[in-house]
């Protein structure tokens, strides 16, 4: 468990510390129910990373630039974002995972490897350092947006080619079904953050800014158009990033300057933010709320990964490990306690093979079980910990 700050015992140490990547990471996800990490870096290489033995089992040059982001679809699908205006999605299934490259960049950067079967790419404005959202769409929800929906969509939101815009996608049928405009009575510069969500039955859409300020949007179905709910400024440097706590009812934003802002979903026409903070820590970025809602972090410039009560906003711990910036950063999913026992009975067996399995068996339990947070940072290194 991480450090509370007015502890007196020796500073948390990570985990883990994961060393494969050449460049700065800038992306990380848990992958199929935290058996799997994911980190992409600054010249486009992507690397899985098994949790229970941590070693890598495939890596590739997914980008021929920077990856902006990554992300997880379905337990076969892996979704990644990069600055060679690329969003694509790859099939990587377990089953596959012997037949890729464990190479290292950090070992050979130049040689390229196998790459899993790609089966979508769009073509996307990356002028910027924005990256992708995505929520999944039930057919009626999906609808909304495109009359032609008949399945279970995947709804992807990126900037788009004006200044301010940001564009709706949908996956599988990598259609463009709308683009949002930006207002045109605030200067509001270039889209740094994106989050779009289903919230009850509305599909709504949250933007944060260069100028500070936030828009938030809601879809109307009867008039087939995007609705500019509000547009707030709980910042005086460019948003970096936000998310949502769903059932609070809440987003978070976090920016170059010091404050996190949290803001109201259930009012999205006032402007005022709910409760800003002044951390005194400029430059907090890839903020994160775990899925239970209760802690959110945030990967800063100084190195130091820093959590948060989502309720009072209060700073519970500082994660310090790194000497360079921070600029990654992702929560497991937290699942039941009770992990199916996926151990299959055999007859026969002799006790020492029993005895191996029941050994993978719980290494592969607690790296599912723990309540991890994955720092990524400029020195090309993940630092793991296992807190709260």
């Amino acid at each position: 468990m991480a450090l509370l700050q007015n502890s007196t015992l020796p500073p948390a140490q990570p985990a883990y510390v994961f060393r494969g990547h050449n460049a700065q990471i800038h992306s990380i996800c848990f992958v199929r129910h935290n058996t799997r990490l994911l980190t992409g870096d600054a010249e486009g290489w992507l690397i899985l990373w098994n949790l229970a033995s941590k070693r890598p089992v495939a890596v590739w040059r997914g980008h021929a630039a920077a990856i902006l982001a990554v992300s997880t679809w379905t337990d076969d699908k892996l979704i990644t974002h990069g600055r060679d205006s690329k969003l694509r999605v790859w099939q990587l299934r377990e089953s596959d995972e012997s037949t890729f490259s464990v190479v290292l960049p950090i070992e050979d950067p130049v040689t390229l490897r196998h790459e899993p079967w790609l089966l979508h790419t769009i073509s996307v404005n990356t002028l910027n350092f924005c990256s992708f959202s995505f929520c999944e769409a039930s057919p009626s929800e999906a609808a909304q947006l495109s009359s032609e929906a008949k399945e279970t969509t995947l709804l992807v939101a990126v900037p788009g080619d004006r200044e301010g815009d940001i564009d709706i996608y949908s996956l599988p049928s990598k259609t463009k079904l709308s683009t949002v405009c930006a207002p045109k009575t605030v200067k509001l510069g270039m889209a740094m953050c994106v989050k779009i969500s289903i919230q009850g039955p509305q599909i709504i859409l949250i933007a944060g800014y260069e100028s500070g300020h936030c828009c938030f949007w809601q879809f109307d179905k009867d008039r087939s158009k995007w609705i500019l709910l509000s547009t707030s400024k709980s910042h005086s440097q460019p948003v970096l990033s936000l998310d949502i706590a769903h059932s609070l009812k809440r987003y978070y934003t976090s920016a170059a300057d010091a404050t996190i802002a949290s803001h109201s979903l259930t009012e999205p026409t006032t402007s005022q933010p709910l409760k800003t903070i002044e951390t005194k820590h400029s430059g907090q970025q890839s903020l994160r709320v775990r899925s239970d809602d209760k802690i959110l972090a945030t990967a800063g410039w100084d190195g130091n990964v820093r959590v948060y009560s989502v309720k009072t906003m209060r700073e519970l711990a500082v994660l310090k490990w790194h000497k360079q910036g921070c600029y990654a950063l992702a929560f497991a999913d937290l699942l039941p306690e009770q992990v199916e026992d996926s151990e299959t009975n055999s007859t026969g067996s002799s006790e020492g093979t029993e005895a191996l399995q029941t050994a993978v068996q719980r290494r592969n339990t607690k790296a599912q079980t723990t309540h991890w947070i994955a720092a990524g940072s400029k020195d090309g290194k993940v630092s793991l910990w296992d807190i709260y």
